[in-house]
């Protein structure tokens, strides 16, 4: 999509008001395009990568886990933020076999998303995970997942009754299968 530089903000000030293990919220004040002035507060992350995990037959591997803000279990997409010193693709590696215990002898990176665009400059970067191989699990020591495997089709129907609502998820789902077809594997 081709900017038009008459939305542009310019940032004037610039101020990290807190600095956590994951997050860094800074408020910003900015000229906007009429040259007024106005302030924003956004978080900036690390960014992350999330794994769409697809056995032979179809059937994808989602995880369930509480979710401390929402106060709730959620069903996802194996998923997490990338580490210093890694790129995406490493994360997705990664994150794969932490939540999953698998491993991917095909990892296709099928697309990105902004999850947050009004208050954080995340990007989530997606891959479909194909050719499976199980190990151990190697899970982070604070996260608690549980494994669930379901026909693709099933966690499509999921996504659009309601039953799926984490959005991560929802857009990783929906670009997979989209891969999925143009692949002809469904």
């Amino acid at each position: 999509m081709q900017e038009s530089k008459d939305l542009i903000e310019k940032q004037k000030h610039s101020e990290k008001v807190f600095s956590g293990k994951l997050l860094h919220v800074y408020y910003d004040e900015v000229i906007l395009p009429d040259n007024t002035e106005s302030s924003r507060e956004w978080i900036k992350h690390p960014g992350a990568s999330a794994v769409v995990p697809i056995f032979s037959n179809g059937d994808v591997l989602l995880v369930s886990q509480y979710r401390y803000p929402a106060k709730q279990i959620f069903l996802e997409v194996p998923a997490g933020k990338i580490d210093k010193g890694e790129d995406p693709h490493q994360t997705a590696e990664r994150e794969l076999k932490e939540e999953t215990g698998a491993t991917a002898k095909e990892l296709y990176y099928i697309g990105h998303f902004f999850p947050a665009i009004g208050y954080a400059n995340e990007v989530i970067h997606i891959y479909a995970a194909l050719d499976l191989t199980f190990d151990e699990e190697n899970t982070d020591a604070d996260e608690f997942v549980e494994k669930k495997r379901i026909p693709f089709k099933q966690a499509i129907e999921m996504v659009h009754s309601g039953d799926i609502n984490d959005g991560k998820t929802i857009c990783c789902l929906l670009r997979a299968e989209r891969f999925l077809k143009e692949q002809g594997k469904i």
